[in-house]
């Protein structure tokens, strides 16, 4: 296959649903698939796929949409350095609509805070260099898919020895929740559908802990419907054979061992944090990555007293069950309400991987989609 429309056939779609739809009558019980990456859950809802999938196989959310899981603490503590005199400070656009407790970058722009957004953390290095007598901080989320732009940054800040420019880390790692969702989180979950663009930087090797430690089936997919459709199959045949396995049906752009070059170059950049804070999950070990003492010279945490408070998810707000799988996004009661993209409550609102708005833009259509498929 060479181009996307070939990914999208809804030729050979009805022949993997065909299979998939005969496979599952040969399981013993239904199964519960987590889709790790919030760019799966997208696909999920825009083209009707979980409701072409027989009623025994159920597709839940899980931790990997890098915005969702960022908590409301660090998103005040980002507000908090942003207000600092002589600060500009720059994120990706999706951060931008992100709630804090005292409202989000946008509204703090707004208020005559100079916050930025970037479509590269290399774009805040150029307005470093354009404004010498401001500091600029990059406000840097995700997992290991954008961790290495950010430490490509670090290393040019380093090497042109930029002394206007930091980066304040909010990387995670992907290993740490999926431990604790298979340690017996909330959400009993029976095989996972791996995420294909950590999956280039950390090779699915990565995950191979799920199979020796709890014997779960992974398949680690690409992002179009087939991609998905072919990673449940893949799931299916480990299920009904008894075999469990990381299958690699991203094997297009994923190799077992990844990108060695940027995991070295995140080795030498970043080192873990004891613990980090995420959104539906609490506190985990090792599972958040803060710039290493090579770097400290551009580390904002480093320059600057960041309050670093933890501040609870609002009441109403049901992301953690949401990123965990707990609970389906229409099941919050705020969902389409009180929140809304344009006002929301939580993170899984505002991102572009987010379940809610997934299911916000395309969950009212998809039954249509489905019926003209069938």
């Amino acid at each position: 296959m060479k181009f996307v429309d070939e990914f999208r056939d809804p030729v050979a779609a009805r022949r993997l649903i065909d299979r998939i739809t005969a496979d599952a009558e040969k399981l013993e019980r239904p199964v519960k698939l987590m889709e790790i990456c919030g760019g799966h859950t997208h696909t999920i809802y825009r083209y009707g796929i979980e409701n072409l999938l027989p009623e025994s196989i159920d597709l839940v959310h899980g931790p990997g949409c890098p915005v969702c899981v960022i908590p409301m603490g660090r998103v005040d503590d980002a507000l908090w350095l942003a207000e600092q005199d002589g600060v500009i400070l720059t994120t990706f656009g999706d951060m931008m609509r992100v709630p804090g407790t005292t409202g989000s970058l946008l509204q703090a722009r707004a208020r005559g805070c100079d916050i930025r957004f970037v479509y590269s953390p290399l774009d805040s290095l150029k307005i470093a260099a354009e404004n010498p007598d401001k500091h600029v901080i990059f406000f840097a989320v995700g997992f290991e898919t954008t961790t290495p732009s950010t430490a490509i940054t670090l290393r040019t800040a380093k090497d042109k020895n930029v002394p206007n420019f930091s980066v304040f880390s909010n990387h995670v790692t992907i290993e740490p929740p999926l431990r604790a969702i298979a340690n017996g989180g909330q959400t009993q979950v029976d095989g996972f559908i791996g995420p294909g663009h950590v999956a280039t930087v950390v090779g699915t090797q990565a995950f191979d802990f799920l199979v020796e430690d709890h014997s779960l089936p992974v398949a680690v997919c690409g992002f179009e419907p087939l991609d998905i459709l072919q990673g449940v199959s893949m799931l299916l045949e480990q299920f009904i054979s008894g075999e469990r396995r990381v299958d690699n049906q991203y094997s297009r752009v994923v190799r077992p061992a990844g990108n060695e070059s940027a995991r070295a170059l995140l080795d030498e950049v970043f080192t873990l944090r004891d613990e980090f804070e995420w959104r539906g999950l609490g506190t985990l070990p090792n599972s958040g990555m803060a710039i290493s003492k090579a770097y400290a010279q551009w580390d904002a945490e480093h320059i600057f007293d960041v309050p670093g408070n933890h501040v609870p998810d609002p009441v109403a707000c049901e992301c953690g069950s949401v990123l965990t799988g707990y609970i389906k996004p229409w099941q919050c009661k705020v969902f389409g309400t009180a929140c809304t993209p344009d006002t929301p409550i939580g993170t899984c609102m505002v991102s572009p991987e987010g379940a809610c708005a997934a299911y916000y833009n395309f969950g009212r259509i998809d039954r249509e989609m489905t019926a003209q498929l069938q």
